[in-house]
C-alpha cells in the first residue's frame, strides 16, 4: 500500500466569489495567502514526495508552504468546466434551470459544455496514483480531490457525499499495487 495525501489550494477570488474555476489560472487571494502563513502540514506528510498541479494557485500554495521547487503534473489539474468556467454555480441553476439538475443528476458523467466528466477526471487521476510508489503529498484541487473519494468509496457523486471535506485540510489515500483506493484518513489539520 501507498501513501498518496491530497491538499487543496489556499483562496482564491474566484472562490470566495463562488466561481467556477476549472482549468482557469487564477493566482491565489491575498486573503488564501494569508490564511497559509503559518500554516503547518500534519505530522504525517513529514518527508512525504510532494508533486503539484501546474496551475499557479497550487504551485503558489506548495511554495507557501515550504516547497519552491517541486514537480508538476497535469493529471493533478482540475476538471475542465469548459463554457462555464468563471461563472457561478448558483447563477448556472438559476439560468439553466431544469436541464442543469438533469445534468448534475447523472453524477459521474455531468458534462459542461465543452469540458469534461468527474468519471474522466477520475480516470487521469487514477493512471496517476496507480504510479505511486512512495508516499506523497499533492497540492490539488477540490474536484480532483471530490473523484479519488468516489474512486475510494464507491460513491457515484450522486447525492451527498460519504464524508464531508474540510477545505484546509489534508486527505489520505491508500493506494494498492493493483491501483485500488481506500480512504486512510480525511480532514486532518
Amino acid at each position: 500500500m501507498t501513501i498518496v495525501a491530497l491538499l487543496r489550494h489556499a483562496e482564491t477570488a474566484w472562490n470566495a466569489e463562488g466561481r467556477v474555476q476549472g482549468q482557469s489560472d487564477v493566482p491565489l487571494s491575498n486573503a488564501g495567502r494569508e490564511k497559509l502563513r503559518g500554516t503547518k502540514l500534519p505530522a504525517a506528510c513529514r518527508g512525504m514526495r510532494v508533486v503539484t498541479s501546474p496551475l499557479g494557485r497550487c504551485v503558489e500554495t506548495a511554495a507557501l508552504l515550504g516547497f519552491p521547487e517541486v514537480p508538476r503534473e497535469p493529471r493533478l489539474t482540475e476538471m475542465d468546466w469548459g463554457a462555464w468556467q468563471g461563472r457561478r454555480l448558483q447563477d448556472l441553476r438559476e439560468s439553466l434551470g431544469e436541464s442543469f439538475r438533469e445534468n448534475e443528476d447523472r453524477g459521474l458523467d455531468f458534462r459542461p459544455p465543452g469540458g469534461e466528466s468527474p468519471r474522466e477526471v477520475m480516470a487521469r487521476v487514477k493512471s496517476w496514483l496507480e504510479e505511486q510508489q512512495a508516499p506523497t503529498l499533492a497540492v490539488t484541487h477540490r474536484g480532483v480531490i471530490r473523484v479519488v473519494l468516489a474512486a475510494a468509496t464507491g460513491w457515484d457523486m450522486l447525492g451527498k457525499p460519504p464524508a464531508k471535506l474540510d477545505r484546509a485540510a489534508v486527505h489520505f489515500f491508500e493506494v494498492d499495487g493493483g491501483g485500488a483506493l481506500r480512504v486512510r484518513e480525511l480532514n486532518v489539520r
